[in-house]
């Protein structure tokens, strides 16, 4: 079996996640702040970020963005998994909004 190399799409959606994340959180940063599940700290970083420091930073081998969270029931709700997959997304809206964001960012 041949190993494939995953950086080059790595890199591309790495690059793709910061940039959509800095124009989120010039946007509207209380709002992508919650959506992107990011503390004040982690936002000043991103919205100070360069153009070559976004290249630099998605040049990484690690992916940055990930799931924020490890809550099966969470994660399910999001996935239209429940009693009533309309209602799931609003359901797990409102669990998110009780976490504190470290617990997100775990």
């Amino acid at each position: 079996m041949q190993r494939q190399d995953f950086q080059s799409e790595i890199q591309e959606l790495n690059l793709a996640y910061l940039m959509l994340a800095q124009q989120m959180l010039r946007n509207d940063r209380e709002t992508a702040m919650f959506r992107l599940g990011i503390g004040n700290d982690i936002a000043d970083l991103i919205i100070g970020l360069s153009s070559a420091k976004l290249v630099k930073m998605a040049s990484s081998q690690v992916l940055l963005p990930r799931f924020r969270f490890d809550d099966v029931l969470l994660t399910g709700l999001l996935a239209g998994k429940g009693r009533d997959a309309t209602s799931s997304s609003l359901h797990a809206a409102i669990l998110a909004t009780g976490k504190p964001v470290q617990e997100l960012d775990r």
